[in-house]
């Protein structure tokens, strides 16, 4: 392109030279035709004259080419220089564009006079503007600034434009085209005139909003690791001195826990919290863990600075940087010094049960074996004595007594042995039982009492199988609820006893209903299934039976609950799961 124009602008001279020559000799020609009409001149003149002034206009023309030559090597000098500043310009916007979307710069132009505003693509790129939205003043700027960064954005840029500051850079919130907000960095320079007044502003802003989540995140993090009551610990990678590396960083946590101060600890390892009770195993495990660059938690002894032992929940878990590569170690650290001897006296106290209950069901065996030979024989002599006559009414009332307590005696070991075979065989044989079959068993039982004290029995019982469930355990349950009806009646009014069974979704509901003298539950409740609990003067209440009755529901699956008032009776509610 260069070699063309240049070649254009040589032609053209050479054409103004030959013009310029035929002119003149076209004008002498003419010239010297008239002269010779009007004047005798001889013709060797003629052509003197004619020689003559073609030689002058030879000269004049080669003076002009001359000339012309100068020209065009001064208009080629003059044109190189621009065609050098023209590319200068064209590689120096290449580089701004390419230098702007490098480093997602948006570039802005402020022509503070006129209050002109250029924006350059990245309005478009980096906001989501279209060419037609993006404003052409300062307010289309200013607009877009959010509120509660404008006041503060633009008392430092005016500051800027007084020439009160010496630079401009400011972090605020700028407005997408889909109203969104980015967190930008811009930074502007301003262009003056002769008498140094501002009359251009050049600025470039940059999207921070990912640096910003950062900062706030890592702001956070740095808020939980100083903040937090675990002990938290930073190492480096370097194992080439200790096999546990080196401390970095230590939080507050970890001074109130150890006694140590950062400065005390940095630059130093983690091995001088072990000593002479820590598990050599815990320390075997961290150190492979960490040559495996492995996460790790152990338990083990560590030593304060005063020397003090504690158990420590050490963790020590790799971290690596955004090229994968491992960089740190991360620690977070325990004390579960009080935990430890919370397990230690659980551990004892289990020890301590296990033996108590291993001795109690000792000693019921015992007991009741001991016992039963000497009862035995009491009540054979009880027997005999029964078929002898006695006259004396005295000593009659006493035997009957002494019978009678012999009697409860021997249903109280029958009962004992019963709990205690319950709470030593927690699995029980279970089958299908008809429950009226086992209400028909209880009442033939109970018949001679039922018979003496004449209660209204209705009864309400489904022809329903329950699954699961131990037969003489079952009647062992109706036989002490129904005794307990009869047992704790009010004299002063007609017994009721209602027995009835339903079934809801996959639930046997048995409920047992009196209208006897009823229990206080206000001053009873927690009270009502515990052993050896009595809550009557009734001389026949041993205090077993309603704990018996809830063993062996338990035993089976279910659940007992009880509502009773004083003086208008006591209703027991049994729930088995019929599955």
């Amino acid at each position: 392109m260069k070699i063309y124009i240049f070649g254009v602008m040589k032609n053209n001279s050479n054409k103004i030279t030959l013009t310029y020559v035929l002119i003149l000799m076209f004008v002498a020609v003419l010239g010297h035709q008239f002269f010779l009409d009007f004047s005798k001149t001889s013709d060797d003149s003629s052509l003197y004259f004619y020689i003559r002034d073609f030689i002058f206009i030879l000269i004049s023309g080669i003076i002009l080419k001359i000339i012309l030559n100068q020209n065009a090597q001064s208009n080629k000098s003059v044109f190189e220089k621009l065609q050098i500043t023209n590319n200068e310009i064209i590689e120096s916007n290449e580089r701004y564009d390419i230098v702007a979307k490098a480093t997602s710069d948006t570039i802005w132009d402020w022509k503070i006079e006129d209050d002109s505003f250029i924006w350059n693509k990245g309005i478009q790129g980096i906001f989501g503007y279209k060419k037609e939205e993006v404003g052409k003043t300062s307010k289309w700027w200013f607009e877009r600034i959010h509120p509660e960064d404008s006041l503060k954005m633009s008392v430092k840029l005016y500051s800027f434009l007084e020439q009160k500051t010496e630079k401009w850079q400011d972090e605020y919130r700028f407005q997408c085209a889909d109203g969104s907000y980015k967190y930008v960095f811009d930074r502007g320079f301003l262009v003056k005139d002769k008498e140094g007044k501002p009359i251009r502003m050049i600025g470039a802003i940059q999207d921070i909003t990912k640096q910003k989540e950062e900062e706030q995140r890592l702001r956070l993090l740095e808020t939980v690791i100083t903040q937090t009551k675990d002990a938290v610990m930073i190492t480096d990678i370097d194992t080439s001195t200790e096999v546990i590396p080196n401390i970095i960083f230590v939080n507050s946590a970890f001074t109130d826990m150890t006694g140590y101060k950062a400065n005390e600890v940095i630059g130093k390892s983690p091995v001088m919290f072990f000593g002479p009770k820590s598990d050599i195993l815990e320390f075997d495990k961290l150190k492979t863990a960490i040559q495996d660059y492995k996460e790790c938690f152990i338990e083990t002894i560590s030593y304060k600075k005063n020397g003090e032992e504690f158990w420590i929940n050490f963790s020590m878990i790799p971290v690596t940087n955004k090229d994968g590569e491992h960089s740190h170690w991360i620690s977070i650290q325990r004390d579960v010094t009080e935990e430890k001897n919370k397990v230690k006296e659980r551990e004892q106290l289990i020890r301590e049960l296990t033996q108590n209950n291993k001795d109690l069901k000792q000693f019921s065996y015992i007991t009741s074996h001991n016992l039963r030979a000497p009862l035995s024989n009491l009540t054979g002599l009880l027997n005999l004595v029964e078929d002898i006559p006695v006259e004396d009414p005295e000593l009659k009332e006493i035997i009957d007594g002494f019978s009678k307590s012999t009697h409860l005696l021997n249903e109280t070991i029958n009962d004992l042995v019963k709990v205690v075979i319950i709470k030593d065989n927690p699995s029980i044989q279970k089958e299908k039982v008809l429950i009226k079959e086992i209400f028909e068993n209880v009442f033939n039982q109970l018949s001679f009492l039922i018979g003496l004290h004449k209660p209204i029995l209705k009864i309400d019982l489904e022809e329903v199988t329950i699954l699961n469930i131990n037969k003489s355990y079952l009647e062992s349950i109706f036989l002490n609820l129904l005794t307990n009806a009869i047992k704790y009646r009010s004299e002063g009014k007609q017994l009721r006893i209602n027995i009835s069974s339903k079934v809801v979704n996959d639930d046997l509901i048995l409920t047992f209903k009196d209208n006897g003298i009823g229990i206080d539950l206000v001053r009873n409740k927690d009270k009502i299934f515990g052993l050896y609990q009595r809550f009557h003067n009734h001389p026949d209440s041993k205090g077993l039976g309603l704990y018996l009755v809830k063993s062996q529901v338990e035993a089976m699956g279910g659940t007992i609950t009880v509502a009773s008032a004083v003086g208008k009776g006591t209703t027991f509610t049994i729930t088995f799961k019929n599955n």
